[in-house]
């Protein structure tokens, strides 16, 4: 009975992941003010710390196990493996040193702006718990 619970839950999780109609209406709706909060907290983070994070691609080459496939003089196929080296990009952080009076104005900025929407997105929350009622 556990297995079938657990393999129902699986398949569900997919699907609940699109969210409800409420869900998916307060995302919609509140969009803005979520970019600017994150982007908020992103600066207190760079202030606090003292430098910002920036990620870079790399290539880096890799020794591998390529494999090739060839057909011998019956047809049939065979494959055989070898080293190989290959490319493999990788995402890199590293620190960046930040102004210390630009990310301050930056903050009280979004913070400001944070301010003015967070009326609009209430209300947007709102409206939307009240156009979709979820089911208790």
């Amino acid at each position: 009975m556990r297995r079938n619970t657990a393999l129902a839950l699986c398949l569900a999780l997919p699907l609940a992941a699109c969210g409800t109609p409420q869900e998916r209406c307060i995302d919609r709706n509140t969009s803005e003010y979520r970019t600017v909060s994150s982007l908020l907290a992103e600066v207190e983070g760079n202030l606090s710390r003292g430098y910002a994070w920036e990620e870079r691609q790399v290539v880096r080459t890799r020794f591998e196990q390529c494999r090739r496939v060839y057909r011998d003089r019956n047809g049939q196929q065979h494959v055989t493996t070898y080293g190989c080296w290959r490319d493999v990009v990788d995402n890199e952080r590293y620190r960046v040193p930040i102004d210390p009076a630009a990310e301050t104005r930056k903050r009280d900025g979004l913070v400001e702006r944070q301010a003015a929407l967070t009326r609009g997105a209430n209300a947007a929350v709102a409206a939307c718990r009240a156009a979709y009622p979820e089911a208790a």
